[in-house]
């Protein structure tokens, strides 16, 4: 964990919507990202994407994974895909034991994720 703050980049890639956070996802950072996520459903159209590139995030914990699975949600309510990529193996981890890694579609790399 760090005092770092979590920042988030926000890119378009044709129909998909990149967002790109950089620091911890934790109890201080996870708020950020689901204000940001939510504020992003509704632009996702239902042929689109909405991929999480999770490749400068080092450490996760749980109130971080329940803003992914709220995202997951919302994106089955708005019949868009949610693609996760770039997970270190400490943020890896957590999807693992959680026993969420056959829940979300994962991928290695954004490129993977922006044709998966």
């Amino acid at each position: 964990m760090s005092d770092a703050l979590l920042t988030i980049k926000v890119t378009q890639h044709g129909s998909a919507t990149v967002v790109s956070p950089k620091g911890d996802i934790d109890l201080t950072g996870s708020p950020t990202l689901k204000v940001e996520l939510k504020r992003l459903a509704p632009a996702v159209s239902t042929d689109g994407r909405l991929i999480i590139d999770l490749s400068a995030v080092g450490y996760m914990d749980s109130s971080g994974l329940a803003t992914l699975v709220e995202a997951l949600q919302a994106s089955r309510k708005g019949r868009y895909k949610l693609v996760v990529c770039g997970l270190q193996p400490r943020v890896r981890a957590i999807f693992d034991i959680a026993k969420l890694a056959m829940v979300f579609t994962i991928v290695p790399s954004l490129d993977e994720a922006l044709t998966a």
